[in-house]
């Protein structure tokens, strides 16, 4: 029992750092691409800045998430042939 919680503690503790360290990457990617897409757009294009930048990490998340998907995928597959 004591071992098991052990584990688990461990496990928990590893999701929430690697969780945390994605946090601080998304906030870091966040503010370099609104510095990109406010270098091309002047001042006064706020909403239109704000528009672009919402397509943009959309887009990205879609394609990310695709591809992280069926990379998982293709690996649950190889895992079972063996």
């Amino acid at each position: 029992m004591k071992k098991n919680l052990r584990s688990e503690f461990i496990k928990t503790m590893s999701t929430l750092i690697t969780a945390a360290f994605g946090l601080v990457a998304a906030l870091a990617w966040n503010d370099t691409i609104k510095m990109a897409i406010n270098k091309f757009f002047s001042e006064g294009s706020g909403l239109r800045s704000e528009l672009i930048y919402a397509i943009l990490v959309t887009v990205l998340a879609v394609l990310v998430t695709y591809y992280l998907g069926k990379l998982t995928q293709e690996a649950k597959e190889e895992e079972e042939k063996k």
